[in-house]
């Protein structure tokens, strides 16, 4: 893209919509100045911008986001068929199989949860469409990063925070780069409480007809109830069946 194409106010009220999240419901002008890398005045003229446009409110210290936001959600969710062609099948998966299933994009170093059908809650945070996690150490992350050039996967796992979530969590790169060689080999990813303590899932990819990988499926279940060699056995069976179907609907 040229230089002169790229509006860069623009590009900043983005990075601070961005800043906002589950852990950081209110922010202050120095929060998100820290969150941002921004200057305190142009984090404070972006803030304004969006309370005077109805996407946040201020109470004098905080700001925080109001529903107008889930417009530009909402705005991806009605654009794409993929959450309505996926959501009958996750449906279906998960009452067969007992436990939640969810479909994912990759969005740089994040996944995007894009469709989910949930049994009991699995993780300590509520998991909707819409809901962020880092590609490296969830399932649909590794499915996804597996399914670019290696080149690409590299860079993007560099990029990316690669927090120790657990004492199980891979970080190195080259110990993730051996990881997606196992999927691209395999066909699924299997996590065993990388991501949180008590959580397992397994994750296979979602090809349209032409064999292009467009998302993820996924199943998340307590470590309780399943142990990490059983993950296989128990549910890929189902998984590889709704994989298919789905081949034959996705474009």
């Amino acid at each position: 893209m040229r230089e002169t194409d790229f509006i860069g106010g623009f590009a900043k009220g983005l990075k601070v919509i961005e800043a906002f999240g589950e852990a950081k419901p209110r922010l202050t002008i120095t929060d998100i100045s820290k969150e941002t890398g921004l200057d305190r005045a142009t984090a404070r003229r972006c803030l304004l911008t969006l309370a005077e446009l109805g996407y946040a409110a201020y109470d004098g210290k905080f700001f925080e986001l109001t529903p107008r936001i889930l417009r530009l959600g909402h705005a991806y969710l009605s654009a794409t068929p993929l959450p309505r062609l996926v959501q009958p099948y996750l449906d279906q998966l998960s009452e067969k199989v007992g436990q939640s299933a969810s479909a994912s994009v990759l969005d740089g170093t994040e996944i995007v949860y894009v469709a989910r059908a949930a049994q009991k809650r699995v993780m300590s945070i509520s998991l909707t469409p819409g809901s962020r996690l880092p590609a490296y150490c969830a399932s649909m992350g590794r499915v996804l990063l597996a399914s670019l050039p290696e080149a690409e996967a590299r860079k993007i796992v560099e990029a990316s925070d690669r927090k120790a979530n657990t004492p199980f969590t891979k970080t190195d790169p080259d110990v993730l780069m051996q990881e997606f060689s196992y999927v691209r080999r395999e066909g699924f990813a299997l996590i065993d409480q990388e991501l949180e303590i008590g959580l397992r899932s397994i994750a296979v990819p979602l090809e349209n007809a032409r064999g292009r990988v467009v998302a993820a499926l996924n199943i998340g279940a307590p470590a309780a109830h399943a142990e990490a060699k059983d993950m296989v056995e128990h549910y890929l069976p189902a998984m590889r069946e709704v994989q298919a179907a789905l081949r034959q609907v996705l474009a």
